[in-house]
């Protein structure tokens, strides 16, 4: 039993590495002040490199790497919340999602151009009227007139909608008598649909991180724009949210990994008290805590990656990982920001951003608590039944 780099990925994954630490991270600066020339730019030494768009398959116009060695990849492209953009792999999810169950149309329109980087996608699930955690409640309504869907909703945290060609939205197609999770489908909306309104971008934190308010004022799209059979969208949902659930987490992993270079960095070069910090006994605790938080997270990501590759939901293994990846991100984070004290609280370092992105990641796909209700649910109907829960079987 291994749990290292396979080698074949080795050489792919220490040419991303290389990248992030020596192009990515230092862009850093003019990346978050928008600077779109600075992107494109990174954008094309990753196409030259050959580093562009790994995950997505070959007929697309990716590096069709298979699921299971691009999971190592995106460990380290995850250092920098920038890495997706600048390596092409931000639209992966929903390229796949559109390859699989789009009309022909769709597919000849907007996959090409989305894994090229030309175009981008957004994807609208989530309502300010509804309870996040309980989707059933979704209020935006697809209703069939003729040959068009009609959509009249209220979505926000639409990432990316201000620059999207396009939004899947989730609504609800079917009558009230329907059983909840047979009752909503996915509908393409091209942004320039009469009736696709942003309200605003709003600030998550007091950072602006292109999460949109988007209002559907009677938009009208094709029949034909229904993704995948109708009733079908929490199914769509969760085959899209599964593997990007193990993508989150392995990202979550290249920051940590990184917040824990800079703890360990930080505690070697700075003094108090008569000696480096590294001495004292409160801050070997920060190590050995981060060292314990991430490697266990690691361990079980891995773990759930292999059972999605062979062909199962994982859906235990899925649960358990976006509870503990994202407490193990926001633990790291804040050991490292406490040993930077006053100047972890600035912009001088990452630290700032990544702590609260870190607080973001207890809540997107899905809040802890309902993570652990329905994981500890699935554990227990093992022993209802008669059985119990083999960890080694798994």
């Amino acid at each position: 039993m291994t749990f290292s780099v396979p080698s074949h990925v080795r050489p792919v994954r220490d040419a991303v590495h290389a990248f992030m630490t020596s192009r990515v991270e230092p862009a850093e600066p003019l990346l978050v002040s928008g600077d779109s020339q600075a992107l494109r730019a990174l954008q094309q030494e990753a196409k030259d490199a050959g580093l562009w768009a790994l995950g997505h398959p070959k007929e697309l116009g990716g590096g069709g790497m298979p699921f299971l060695d691009y999971v190592y990849v995106n460990e380290v492209q995850g250092r920098s919340e920038w890495g997706q953009l600048a390596l092409g792999t931000f639209t992966l999810q929903d390229s796949l999602m559109l390859n699989e169950y789009a009309e022909p149309e769709w597919r000849e329109r907007y996959l090409a151009p989305m894994v090229a980087g030309e175009i981008s996608p957004s994807f609208a699930m989530t309502e300010p009227e509804a309870t996040g955690s309980d989707p059933t409640g979704i209020r935006t309504t697809g209703t069939l007139e003729g040959d068009e869907w009609v959509i009249r909703g209220h979505k926000w945290f639409t990432t990316g909608a201000a620059a999207a060609a396009y939004t899947t939205v989730m609504c609800r197609t079917e009558p009230e008598d329907t059983p909840p999770h047979r009752a909503f489908s996915m509908i393409i909306v091209p942004t320039s649909t009469p009736g696709y309104r942003i309200v605003r971008e709003t600030p998550v934190l007091g950072l602006n991180g292109g999460h949109f308010e988007v209002l559907y004022d009677d938009v009208r799209v094709p029949a034909g724009n229904l993704l995948g059979p109708r009733g079908q969208g929490f199914r769509i949902a969760q085959q899209r949210l599964g593997p990007g659930r193990i993508f989150h987490c392995m990202r979550w992993l290249g920051q940590a990994q990184r917040a824990f270079d800079l703890l360990c960095g930080r505690l070697n070069s700075r003094s108090a008290f008569g000696g480096p910090l590294a001495d004292k006994q409160l801050m070997q605790q920060h190590v050995f805590d981060s060292y314990a938080e991430i490697q266990a997270a690691r361990l079980l990501t891995l773990q759930a990656a292999e059972q999605i590759d062979a062909g199962d939901e994982a859906r235990v293994e899925i649960g358990v990982i976006k509870v503990v990846g994202a407490r193990m991100l926001h633990n790291v984070v804040d050991r490292a920001i406490q040993a930077y004290g006053a100047a972890g609280l600035t912009d001088d370092t990452p630290l700032s951003r990544m702590y609260r992105h870190a607080r973001e990641a207890r809540l997107y796909d899905g809040p802890d608590e309902v993570h652990i209700q329905s994981t500890s649910r699935r554990i227990l109907r093992e022993y209802r039944n008669g059985g119990n829960w083999e960890f080694g079987l798994r």
